[in-house]
Protein backbone atom coordinates (compact mmCIF):
# COMPACT_ATOMS: atom_id res chain seq x y z
CA UNK A 1 0.00 0.00 0.00
CA UNK A 2 1.34 3.43 -1.03
CA UNK A 3 -0.30 6.35 0.75
CA UNK A 4 -0.27 10.05 -0.03
CA UNK A 5 2.90 11.53 1.59
CA UNK A 6 0.71 13.86 3.66
CA UNK A 7 -1.16 10.89 5.13
CA UNK A 8 1.74 8.46 5.56
CA UNK A 9 3.01 9.87 8.90
CA UNK A 10 -0.54 9.88 10.30
CA UNK A 11 -1.04 6.24 9.35
CA UNK A 12 2.37 5.28 10.76
CA UNK A 13 1.40 6.85 14.07
CA UNK A 14 -1.93 4.99 14.08
CA UNK A 15 -0.12 1.68 13.62
CA UNK A 16 2.42 2.49 16.34
CA UNK A 17 -0.25 3.56 18.84
CA UNK A 18 -2.45 0.55 18.11
CA UNK A 19 0.13 -2.22 17.84
CA UNK A 20 -1.07 -5.70 16.93
CA UNK A 21 -4.55 -4.58 15.81
CA UNK A 22 -4.34 -5.73 12.19
CA UNK A 23 -8.05 -5.37 11.39
CA UNK A 24 -8.08 -1.78 12.65
CA UNK A 25 -4.98 -0.96 10.60
CA UNK A 26 -6.67 -2.44 7.52
CA UNK A 27 -9.83 -0.38 8.01
CA UNK A 28 -7.85 2.84 8.48
CA UNK A 29 -5.61 2.24 5.47
CA UNK A 30 -8.62 1.56 3.24
CA UNK A 31 -10.12 4.93 4.16
CA UNK A 32 -6.78 6.76 3.89
CA UNK A 33 -6.29 5.34 0.40
CA UNK A 34 -9.35 7.33 -0.69
CA UNK A 35 -8.47 10.57 1.08
CA UNK A 36 -5.61 11.69 -1.16
CA UNK A 37 -8.10 13.38 -3.46
CA UNK A 38 -9.61 15.21 -0.48
CA UNK A 39 -6.51 16.58 1.25
CA UNK A 40 -5.25 17.88 -2.09
CA UNK A 41 -8.37 20.00 -2.55
CA UNK A 42 -9.07 20.84 1.09
CA UNK A 43 -5.87 20.94 3.19
CA UNK A 44 -7.77 22.44 6.14
CA UNK A 45 -8.59 18.88 7.20
CA UNK A 46 -4.88 18.42 7.85
CA UNK A 47 -4.55 21.83 9.50
CA UNK A 48 -7.30 21.08 12.01
CA UNK A 49 -5.94 17.64 12.91
CA UNK A 50 -9.25 16.15 11.84
CA UNK A 51 -7.80 12.92 10.51
CA UNK A 52 -5.68 12.26 13.61
CA UNK A 53 -8.68 12.89 15.85
CA UNK A 54 -10.90 10.70 13.71
CA UNK A 55 -8.56 7.73 14.19
CA UNK A 56 -8.54 8.01 17.97
CA UNK A 57 -11.69 6.79 19.75
CA UNK A 58 -13.34 9.28 22.07
CA UNK A 59 -13.55 6.52 24.68
CA UNK A 60 -12.45 2.88 25.01
CA UNK A 61 -13.99 0.74 27.72
CA UNK A 62 -12.68 -2.73 28.68
CA UNK A 63 -14.22 -4.64 31.56
CA UNK A 64 -14.40 -8.04 33.25
CA UNK A 65 -17.57 -10.13 32.81
CA UNK A 66 -17.84 -12.86 35.49
CA UNK A 67 -20.75 -15.28 35.32
CA UNK A 68 -21.74 -18.76 36.54
CA UNK A 69 -22.32 -21.63 34.11
CA UNK A 70 -24.85 -24.46 34.49
CA UNK A 71 -22.30 -26.56 36.37
CA UNK A 72 -21.90 -23.88 39.01
CA UNK A 73 -18.42 -22.94 37.79
CA UNK A 74 -17.40 -19.28 37.54
CA UNK A 75 -16.42 -18.16 34.05
CA UNK A 76 -14.68 -14.89 33.20
CA UNK A 77 -14.91 -13.12 29.85
CA UNK A 78 -13.79 -9.73 28.67
CA UNK A 79 -16.21 -7.02 27.56
CA UNK A 80 -15.57 -4.06 25.28
CA UNK A 81 -17.26 -0.86 24.17
CA UNK A 82 -15.42 1.57 21.89
CA UNK A 83 -17.24 4.89 21.62
CA UNK A 84 -15.50 6.18 18.52
CA UNK A 85 -17.24 9.34 17.35
CA UNK A 86 -20.30 11.27 18.57
CA UNK A 87 -19.90 14.25 16.26
CA UNK A 88 -23.08 13.41 14.31
CA UNK A 89 -25.13 11.95 17.15
CA UNK A 90 -25.05 9.39 19.96
CA UNK A 91 -22.67 6.49 19.47
CA UNK A 92 -24.44 3.76 17.48
CA UNK A 93 -23.22 0.27 16.69
CA UNK A 94 -23.70 -3.36 17.56
CA UNK A 95 -22.42 -5.78 20.17
CA UNK A 96 -20.59 -8.89 18.93
CA UNK A 97 -20.30 -12.03 21.08
CA UNK A 98 -17.69 -14.32 19.51
CA UNK A 99 -14.40 -15.93 20.62
CA UNK A 100 -12.48 -13.86 18.04
CA UNK A 101 -13.46 -10.54 19.65
CA UNK A 102 -10.60 -8.44 20.99
CA UNK A 103 -9.93 -4.72 21.08
CA UNK A 104 -8.61 -4.57 17.49
CA UNK A 105 -11.77 -6.16 16.06
CA UNK A 106 -14.00 -3.81 18.04
CA UNK A 107 -12.00 -0.76 16.93
CA UNK A 108 -12.08 -1.81 13.27
CA UNK A 109 -15.85 -2.24 13.46
CA UNK A 110 -16.31 1.04 15.35
CA UNK A 111 -14.16 2.97 12.87
CA UNK A 112 -16.17 1.56 9.94
CA UNK A 113 -19.37 2.43 11.80
CA UNK A 114 -18.52 6.14 11.82
CA UNK A 115 -18.62 6.29 8.02
CA UNK A 116 -21.44 3.81 7.56
CA UNK A 117 -23.68 5.77 9.90
CA UNK A 118 -22.77 9.06 8.23
CA UNK A 119 -23.80 7.65 4.84
CA UNK A 120 -27.34 6.98 6.09
CA UNK A 121 -27.87 10.73 6.53
CA UNK A 122 -29.34 10.04 9.98
CA UNK A 123 -28.09 11.69 13.21
CA UNK A 124 -26.02 8.83 14.63
CA UNK A 125 -22.37 8.59 15.58
CA UNK A 126 -20.15 5.51 15.50
CA UNK A 127 -19.32 2.91 18.12
CA UNK A 128 -19.04 -0.85 18.60
CA UNK A 129 -18.73 -3.37 21.39
CA UNK A 130 -18.82 -7.00 22.36
CA UNK A 131 -17.15 -9.82 24.20
CA UNK A 132 -15.08 -12.94 23.59
CA UNK A 133 -18.00 -14.93 25.04
CA UNK A 134 -19.31 -17.63 22.68
CA UNK A 135 -23.10 -18.17 22.96
CA UNK A 136 -22.90 -21.22 20.68
CA UNK A 137 -23.74 -24.36 22.64
CA UNK A 138 -24.70 -22.42 25.77
CA UNK A 139 -28.08 -22.83 27.44
CA UNK A 140 -30.58 -19.98 27.64
CA UNK A 141 -29.81 -19.72 31.36
CA UNK A 142 -26.08 -19.36 30.73
CA UNK A 143 -26.64 -16.74 28.03
CA UNK A 144 -28.99 -14.84 30.35
CA UNK A 145 -26.50 -14.83 33.22
CA UNK A 146 -23.69 -13.68 30.94
CA UNK A 147 -25.82 -10.89 29.44
CA UNK A 148 -26.90 -9.71 32.88
CA UNK A 149 -23.29 -9.53 34.06
CA UNK A 150 -22.24 -7.78 30.84
CA UNK A 151 -24.98 -5.15 31.18
CA UNK A 152 -24.25 -4.62 34.88
CA UNK A 153 -21.04 -2.90 33.79
CA UNK A 154 -22.12 -1.55 30.39
CA UNK A 155 -25.25 0.23 31.67
CA UNK A 156 -23.26 3.09 33.18
CA UNK A 157 -21.83 4.00 29.76
CA UNK A 158 -24.94 3.91 27.53
CA UNK A 159 -28.24 5.77 27.12
CA UNK A 160 -30.60 6.90 24.37
CA UNK A 161 -28.76 10.25 24.08
CA UNK A 162 -25.30 8.82 24.76
CA UNK A 163 -24.65 5.41 23.24
CA UNK A 164 -27.17 3.01 21.69
CA UNK A 165 -25.92 -0.57 21.15
CA UNK A 166 -27.61 -3.14 18.94
CA UNK A 167 -27.01 -6.74 17.89
CA UNK A 168 -24.26 -8.20 15.73
CA UNK A 169 -22.73 -11.67 15.36
CA UNK A 170 -23.81 -13.78 18.35
CA UNK A 171 -26.27 -11.15 19.59
CA UNK A 172 -29.83 -11.64 18.38
CA UNK A 173 -33.28 -11.06 19.82
CA UNK A 174 -32.67 -13.40 22.77
CA UNK A 175 -29.51 -11.61 23.85
CA UNK A 176 -30.96 -8.13 23.31
CA UNK A 177 -33.92 -9.13 25.48
CA UNK A 178 -31.70 -10.24 28.36
CA UNK A 179 -29.54 -7.12 28.02
CA UNK A 180 -32.53 -4.76 27.97
CA UNK A 181 -34.15 -6.52 30.91
CA UNK A 182 -31.04 -6.04 33.03
CA UNK A 183 -30.72 -2.39 31.99
CA UNK A 184 -34.34 -1.76 32.98
CA UNK A 185 -33.83 -3.58 36.27
CA UNK A 186 -30.72 -1.60 37.22
CA UNK A 187 -31.89 1.86 36.11
CA UNK A 188 -35.61 1.53 36.97
CA UNK A 189 -36.35 3.16 33.60
CA UNK A 190 -38.18 1.82 30.56
CA UNK A 191 -35.79 3.58 28.20
CA UNK A 192 -36.71 1.90 24.92
CA UNK A 193 -34.21 3.89 22.88
CA UNK A 194 -31.17 2.59 24.76
CA UNK A 195 -30.96 -0.60 22.67
CA UNK A 196 -32.14 -1.50 19.17
CA UNK A 197 -32.99 -4.87 17.74
CA UNK A 198 -35.68 -5.34 20.39
CA UNK A 199 -38.70 -7.59 20.02
CA UNK A 200 -41.66 -6.15 18.11
CA UNK A 201 -43.91 -6.40 21.15
CA UNK A 202 -41.64 -4.32 23.41
CA UNK A 203 -40.29 -1.44 21.35
CA UNK A 204 -38.69 -3.12 18.35
CA UNK A 205 -39.00 -2.11 14.72
CA UNK A 206 -40.47 -4.02 11.83
CA UNK A 207 -37.84 -5.01 9.19
CA UNK A 208 -34.93 -4.78 11.66
CA UNK A 209 -34.26 -8.52 11.35
CA UNK A 210 -34.29 -8.35 7.56
CA UNK A 211 -32.69 -4.93 7.15
CA UNK A 212 -29.00 -5.66 6.54
CA UNK A 213 -29.66 -8.40 4.01
CA UNK A 214 -32.46 -6.49 2.30
CA UNK A 215 -30.37 -3.32 2.19
CA UNK A 216 -27.41 -5.07 0.59
CA UNK A 217 -29.64 -6.40 -2.18
CA UNK A 218 -31.27 -2.99 -2.71
CA UNK A 219 -27.80 -1.50 -3.11
CA UNK A 220 -26.71 -4.23 -5.55
CA UNK A 221 -29.86 -3.63 -7.58
CA UNK A 222 -29.05 0.11 -7.78
CA UNK A 223 -25.55 -0.78 -9.00
CA UNK A 224 -27.02 -2.96 -11.74
CA UNK A 225 -29.37 -0.13 -12.69
CA UNK A 226 -26.34 2.01 -13.66
CA UNK A 227 -25.82 -0.55 -16.44
CA UNK A 228 -29.49 -0.64 -17.40
CA UNK A 229 -29.99 -3.99 -15.68
CA UNK A 230 -31.69 -5.47 -12.63
CA UNK A 231 -31.55 -8.60 -10.50
CA UNK A 232 -34.28 -10.35 -12.46
CA UNK A 233 -32.78 -13.46 -14.04
CA UNK A 234 -29.35 -13.02 -12.44
CA UNK A 235 -27.43 -15.89 -10.80
CA UNK A 236 -26.47 -14.87 -7.27
CA UNK A 237 -24.04 -16.42 -4.77
CA UNK A 238 -24.30 -15.46 -1.09
CA UNK A 239 -21.65 -16.46 1.44
CA UNK A 240 -22.80 -17.24 4.96
CA UNK A 241 -26.15 -18.55 6.13
CA UNK A 242 -26.83 -16.36 9.14
CA UNK A 243 -29.26 -13.50 9.48
CA UNK A 244 -27.71 -11.24 6.83
CA UNK A 245 -27.28 -14.01 4.28
CA UNK A 246 -30.77 -15.47 4.70
CA UNK A 247 -32.53 -12.15 4.18
CA UNK A 248 -30.24 -11.20 1.31
CA UNK A 249 -31.34 -14.47 -0.30
CA UNK A 250 -34.99 -13.68 0.41
CA UNK A 251 -34.90 -10.20 -1.12
CA UNK A 252 -32.81 -11.30 -4.12
CA UNK A 253 -35.38 -14.00 -4.85
CA UNK A 254 -38.22 -11.50 -4.48
CA UNK A 255 -36.52 -9.33 -7.12
CA UNK A 256 -36.31 -12.24 -9.55
CA UNK A 257 -32.79 -13.54 -8.98
CA UNK A 258 -31.83 -17.21 -8.73
CA UNK A 259 -29.68 -17.65 -5.63
CA UNK A 260 -27.67 -20.80 -6.23
CA UNK A 261 -25.24 -21.07 -3.28
CA UNK A 262 -24.67 -20.19 0.36
CA UNK A 263 -22.26 -21.41 3.03
CA UNK A 264 -21.25 -21.88 6.64
CA UNK A 265 -18.00 -22.92 8.33
CA UNK A 266 -18.51 -26.54 7.22
CA UNK A 267 -18.52 -25.71 3.50
CA UNK A 268 -21.05 -24.52 0.98
CA UNK A 269 -24.14 -25.86 -0.74
CA UNK A 270 -24.98 -25.38 -4.43
CA UNK A 271 -28.49 -25.73 -5.81
CA UNK A 272 -28.55 -24.82 -9.50
CA UNK A 273 -32.35 -24.62 -9.51
CA UNK A 274 -32.27 -22.00 -6.78
CA UNK A 275 -32.02 -22.40 -3.02
CA UNK A 276 -35.14 -23.46 -1.14
CA UNK A 277 -35.32 -20.60 1.36
CA UNK A 278 -37.89 -22.28 3.62
CA UNK A 279 -35.67 -25.37 3.92
CA UNK A 280 -32.63 -23.21 4.64
CA UNK A 281 -34.46 -21.20 7.32
CA UNK A 282 -35.74 -24.36 9.00
CA UNK A 283 -32.18 -25.71 9.22
CA UNK A 284 -30.40 -22.51 10.27
CA UNK A 285 -32.98 -20.51 12.20
CA UNK A 286 -35.18 -23.19 13.77
CA UNK A 287 -32.79 -26.09 14.39
CA UNK A 288 -29.51 -24.11 14.24
CA UNK A 289 -28.07 -26.94 12.18
CA UNK A 290 -25.29 -27.16 9.59
CA UNK A 291 -25.63 -26.23 5.93
CA UNK A 292 -24.72 -29.80 4.97
CA UNK A 293 -28.18 -30.88 6.15
CA UNK A 294 -29.67 -29.04 3.16
CA UNK A 295 -28.60 -31.82 0.79
CA UNK A 296 -30.15 -34.54 2.96
CA UNK A 297 -33.69 -33.53 2.01
CA UNK A 298 -33.56 -34.55 -1.65
CA UNK A 299 -33.16 -32.57 -4.85
CA UNK A 300 -30.08 -32.01 -7.00
CA UNK A 301 -28.13 -29.86 -4.54
CA UNK A 302 -24.59 -30.71 -3.48
CA UNK A 303 -22.47 -29.89 -0.44
CA UNK A 304 -18.83 -28.92 -1.07
CA UNK A 305 -16.22 -28.99 1.69
CA UNK A 306 -13.12 -27.98 -0.28
CA UNK A 307 -12.36 -24.94 -2.40
CA UNK A 308 -14.32 -21.71 -2.07
CA UNK A 309 -17.91 -20.67 -2.58
CA UNK A 310 -16.50 -18.02 -4.92
CA UNK A 311 -15.58 -20.83 -7.34
CA UNK A 312 -19.28 -21.03 -8.24
CA UNK A 313 -19.93 -18.95 -11.43
CA UNK A 314 -22.40 -16.14 -10.83
CA UNK A 315 -23.50 -12.70 -12.01
CA UNK A 316 -23.73 -11.17 -8.53
CA UNK A 317 -21.68 -12.05 -5.44
CA UNK A 318 -22.78 -11.03 -1.95
CA UNK A 319 -20.18 -11.82 0.76
CA UNK A 320 -22.27 -11.94 3.94
CA UNK A 321 -20.18 -14.06 6.33
CA UNK A 322 -17.20 -12.38 8.01
CA UNK A 323 -14.16 -10.16 7.54
CA UNK A 324 -11.46 -11.08 5.00
CA UNK A 325 -13.35 -14.09 3.64
CA UNK A 326 -12.87 -13.06 -0.01
CA UNK A 327 -9.19 -12.91 -0.98
CA UNK A 328 -7.36 -11.97 -4.17
CA UNK A 329 -7.58 -15.47 -5.67
CA UNK A 330 -11.31 -15.58 -5.05
CA UNK A 331 -11.68 -12.13 -6.62
CA UNK A 332 -9.78 -13.23 -9.73
CA UNK A 333 -11.99 -16.32 -9.97
CA UNK A 334 -15.13 -14.19 -9.80
CA UNK A 335 -13.74 -11.85 -12.45
CA UNK A 336 -12.76 -14.70 -14.77
CA UNK A 337 -16.19 -16.31 -14.35
CA UNK A 338 -17.93 -13.13 -15.50
CA UNK A 339 -19.28 -11.78 -12.20
CA UNK A 340 -20.36 -8.16 -12.64
CA UNK A 341 -21.39 -7.00 -9.15
CA UNK A 342 -19.90 -7.61 -5.69
CA UNK A 343 -21.65 -5.98 -2.72
CA UNK A 344 -20.46 -6.56 0.84
CA UNK A 345 -23.17 -7.71 3.24
CA UNK A 346 -20.63 -8.39 6.00
CA UNK A 347 -18.11 -5.95 7.47
CA UNK A 348 -14.87 -5.85 5.42
CA UNK A 349 -15.22 -9.36 3.91
CA UNK A 350 -12.97 -8.53 0.94
CA UNK A 351 -9.22 -8.22 1.50
CA UNK A 352 -7.34 -5.14 0.19
CA UNK A 353 -5.83 -7.30 -2.56
CA UNK A 354 -9.29 -8.46 -3.63
CA UNK A 355 -10.58 -4.90 -3.74
CA UNK A 356 -7.65 -3.84 -5.93
CA UNK A 357 -8.36 -6.76 -8.27
CA UNK A 358 -11.99 -5.68 -8.61
CA UNK A 359 -10.85 -2.11 -9.20
CA UNK A 360 -8.79 -3.19 -12.20
CA UNK A 361 -11.70 -5.06 -13.80
CA UNK A 362 -15.23 -4.36 -15.00
CA UNK A 363 -16.67 -5.59 -11.70
CA UNK A 364 -18.55 -2.96 -9.70
CA UNK A 365 -17.60 -3.36 -6.04
CA UNK A 366 -19.53 -1.89 -3.08
CA UNK A 367 -17.84 -1.73 0.36
CA UNK A 368 -19.75 -2.79 3.45
CA UNK A 369 -19.93 0.71 4.89
CA UNK A 370 -22.30 1.51 2.01
CA UNK A 371 -23.88 -1.77 0.99
CA UNK A 372 -24.68 -3.15 4.45
CA UNK A 373 -25.77 0.12 6.06
CA UNK A 374 -29.40 -1.02 6.01
CA UNK A 375 -29.09 -2.62 9.43
CA UNK A 376 -27.96 0.47 11.27
CA UNK A 377 -30.34 2.63 9.22
CA UNK A 378 -33.29 0.58 10.45
CA UNK A 379 -31.88 0.72 13.98
CA UNK A 380 -32.03 4.50 13.68
CA UNK A 381 -35.62 4.19 12.48
CA UNK A 382 -36.32 2.11 15.60
CA UNK A 383 -34.83 4.94 17.68
CA UNK A 384 -37.19 7.39 15.94
CA UNK A 385 -40.20 5.23 16.76
CA UNK A 386 -39.09 4.83 20.38
CA UNK A 387 -38.59 8.59 20.77
CA UNK A 388 -42.08 9.34 19.46
CA UNK A 389 -43.73 6.34 21.19
CA UNK A 390 -44.82 5.20 17.72
CA UNK A 391 -44.92 1.96 15.75
CA UNK A 392 -44.71 1.68 11.98
CA UNK A 393 -45.96 -1.04 9.65
CA UNK A 394 -43.60 -3.43 7.86
CA UNK A 395 -44.42 -1.84 4.51
CA UNK A 396 -43.76 1.71 5.72
CA UNK A 397 -40.48 0.76 7.37
CA UNK A 398 -39.28 -1.19 4.34
CA UNK A 399 -40.11 1.78 2.12
CA UNK A 400 -37.97 3.97 4.38
CA UNK A 401 -35.14 1.42 4.20
CA UNK A 402 -35.31 1.22 0.40
CA UNK A 403 -35.27 5.02 0.17
CA UNK A 404 -32.24 5.28 2.47
CA UNK A 405 -30.29 2.66 0.48
CA UNK A 406 -31.14 4.41 -2.78
CA UNK A 407 -29.88 7.64 -1.25
CA UNK A 408 -26.63 6.03 -0.07
CA UNK A 409 -26.02 4.65 -3.55
CA UNK A 410 -26.65 8.06 -5.11
CA UNK A 411 -24.26 9.77 -2.65
CA UNK A 412 -21.50 7.26 -3.35
CA UNK A 413 -21.94 7.39 -7.12
CA UNK A 414 -22.16 11.19 -7.27
CA UNK A 415 -19.12 11.70 -5.03
CA UNK A 416 -17.04 9.23 -7.06
CA UNK A 417 -18.02 11.13 -10.21
CA UNK A 418 -17.21 14.50 -8.61
CA UNK A 419 -13.73 13.37 -7.60
CA UNK A 420 -12.87 11.91 -10.99
CA UNK A 421 -13.44 8.21 -10.27
CA UNK A 422 -16.83 7.23 -11.76
CA UNK A 423 -17.98 3.80 -10.64
CA UNK A 424 -15.54 3.67 -7.71
CA UNK A 425 -17.91 3.00 -4.82
CA UNK A 426 -15.06 2.62 -2.34
CA UNK A 427 -13.82 6.14 -2.98
CA UNK A 428 -17.37 7.47 -3.19
CA UNK A 429 -18.38 5.95 0.15
CA UNK A 430 -15.19 6.96 1.97
CA UNK A 431 -15.02 10.51 0.68
CA UNK A 432 -18.73 11.30 0.99
CA UNK A 433 -18.92 10.10 4.59
CA UNK A 434 -15.57 11.61 5.55
CA UNK A 435 -16.61 15.06 4.31
CA UNK A 436 -19.78 14.97 6.41
CA UNK A 437 -17.97 13.88 9.57
CA UNK A 438 -14.95 16.16 9.05
CA UNK A 439 -17.05 19.26 8.43
CA UNK A 440 -19.01 18.59 11.63
CA UNK A 441 -15.76 18.14 13.58
CA UNK A 442 -14.46 21.48 12.36
CA UNK A 443 -17.78 23.17 13.18
CA UNK A 444 -17.71 21.85 16.77
CA UNK A 445 -14.12 22.90 17.45
CA UNK A 446 -11.26 20.87 18.90
CA UNK A 447 -13.02 18.46 21.27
Amino acid sequence: MTLDPRLEPIYTKVVERNAGEAEFHQAVSEVFDSLSVVVGKRPEYLDHGVIERLCEPERQIIFRVPWVDDNGDVQVNRGFRVEFSSVLGPYKGGLRFHPSVYLGIVKFLGFEQIFKNALTGLPIGGGKGGSDFDPKGRSDGEVMRFCQSFMTELHRHIGEYTDVPAGDIGVGGREVGFLFGQYKRITNRYESGVLTGKGIGWGGSQVRTEATGYGTVYFANEMLATRGEGLDGKRVVVSGSGNVAIYAIEKAQQLGATVIACSDSSGYVVDEQGLDLARLQEIKEVRRGRISEYTQQGGQSRHVTDGSIWDVPCDVALPCATQNELDEQAALTLINNGCGIVAEGANMPATPEAIRAFGGSRVLFAPGKAANAGGVATSALEMQQNASRDSWSFEHTEDRLASIMTGIHARCAETAEEFGAPGDYVLGANVSSFLQVADAMIALGVI
